[in-house]
């Protein structure tokens, strides 16, 4: 099976969006009394199929993703088990995905079924998972503020379920142990 891999991050303030306003008065969102940290989504589609995910406040860094990307390799290993399928990840040339430490791990991932793939460098508008971000940005969270970051990830958590039962795929979350 072939999938997506893609990372987007959410902020507190989002954009304002087209929309319209009585004549003469101007559209205005109340800001929050403070901006906090991004929410970042690492998230693999697989077209029509499967939407896995994981939340980070911050972004995803070497070990994060190595922990979100074990999870995926259980999964294609248990799907190679009872399939004989082999499960493969197209994902963009990010310093994270093709550092050291990660590169250590393909021999381990590809032992379980999953092989990972790279678009073209600069290549994002080839990777179906960016339609997804746009429309989780633009449907389910433009113009809304949020005071803090568990708000703005409860906001991204219903989205997606909004999601994936509009587009009759299943969803999958994967929870990152902070401790």
């Amino acid at each position: 099976m072939l999938k997506h891999l893609d990372e987007t991050g959410c902020c507190q303030w989002t954009p304002e969006s087209y929309s319209y306003s009585r004549v003469g008065q101007q559209k205005r969102f109340e800001q929050t009394s403070r901006r906090g940290q991004r929410v970042s989504i690492l998230g693999v589609w697989e077209p029509d199929e499967c939407f896995e995910y994981a939340l980070a406040v911050g972004g995803f860094d070497a070990e994060r993703y190595l922990v979100v990307m074990g999870w995926l390799a259980s999964k294609a290993a248990k799907t190679f088990a009872e399939t004989g399928r082999l499960t493969f990840i197209v994902q963009d040339n990010c310093p994270v995905h093709k550092s050291k430490v990660v590169q250590q791990a393909w021999l381990r991932w590809r032992a379980q079924g999953l092989f990972v793939l790279f678009l073209p460098p600069y290549c994002s508008e080839l990777n179906p998972i960016e339609g997804q971000w746009h429309q989780l940005k633009t449907h389910e969270l433009a113009g809304r503020m949020f005071e803090y970051e568990d708000e703005l990830a409860e906001a991204i958590v219903d989205g997606m379920m909004d999601r994936s039962v509009k587009g009759g795929y299943s969803l999958d979350r994967f929870i990152l142990d902070y401790a």
